[in-house]
């Protein structure tokens, strides 16, 4: 049976995006952004409760479960779980996604984040889903706990998807994400095969509620955020080639979905 979520648990995260690259040569940059927090199982009832979203079809806001997973008809959550079965993982409790919805029809996410829980309503693992502008996804799932410091959870994987053609793909990323409450913090350290730090990219919000008020307020604040995200991906990397930063060879995807990482095997990768 899955664990009770309370409506609540279904939010906005207001904050900012952060991103530091260190070679070979230095950028940094900063966007305001708002970031939405949905339990899978509590798409209808929220769907019912607000006027100015929708599942499925055209509204100022709105969420599509075929923008992530497979793009498949078969619902998102199920989608999860049956992967997280797949690798023996416990997914019998909700499944919140951290994500930008569509807004007037539009969105790009470049990181989706799953925070999957047991039945007993502890986290059981995370699921970082990548997205990059060539039309590829691939996923890291990562059993938790991996390594706990405090409220913070540590993870780390090798990286499997050609994201940026500024960063070589030998490369691994390590995690540190503060889970869903008052506030959400998702930080990714990318490192080269020596340890170095390539690239620091951090998202911090304070959580607000998801209320049709409070919608029309981050409309007004954040006006067409989604499209602002892909033209700023793509101002950065003009940036970037105006520095002579090099272009790296595309690499093609890999052919399975989903990268594993086992928490009693942290250096270790499987797909599933």
């Amino acid at each position: 049976m899955l664990t009770h979520i309370q409506p609540s648990d279904c939010c906005l995260y207001a904050g900012q995006v952060m991103h530091h690259r260190f070679q070979p040569r230095r950028h940094r940059f900063i966007y305001r952004v708002v970031s939405w927090l949905i339990d899978l199982d509590r798409l209808d009832s929220l769907n019912q409760r607000l006027r100015l979203f929708s599942v499925g079809r055209f509204n100022l806001f709105a969420f599509y479960p075929g923008d992530h997973g497979d793009g498949s008809k078969t619902p998102l959550q199920q989608q999860i779980r049956d992967r997280m079965a797949a690798a023996n993982i416990d997914a019998q409790g909700a499944i919140k996604l951290l994500c930008y919805p569509r807004i007037l029809g539009y969105v790009f996410n470049p990181l989706s984040v799953y925070f999957c829980h047991n039945r007993e309503g502890q986290l059981s693992a995370v699921l970082y889903e990548v997205s990059n502008t060539f039309g590829e996804r691939h996923s890291y799932l990562i059993e938790a706990p991996s390594e706990r410091q405090g409220d913070a959870l540590r993870q780390q994987c090798p990286k499997a998807l050609y994201v940026s053609p500024f960063m070589p793909m030998n490369a691994h990323y390590r995690f540190r994400i503060v889970p869903p409450d008052k506030r959400v913090s998702v930080c990714i350290r990318q490192c080269d095969n020596d340890g170095s730090s390539l690239l620091h990219a951090t998202f911090t919000g304070k959580r607000q509620p998801l209320t049709d008020a409070q919608l029309v307020r981050t409309f007004l604040l954040y006006p067409l955020m989604t499209v602002k995200v892909i033209a700023g991906i793509h101002w950065e990397a003009l940036r970037l080639w105006r520095k002579g930063v090099p272009l790296q060879p595309r690499v093609a995807a890999p052919s399975q979905p989903i990268t594993l990482i086992r928490t009693a095997r942290t250096s270790a990768d499987e797909t599933v």
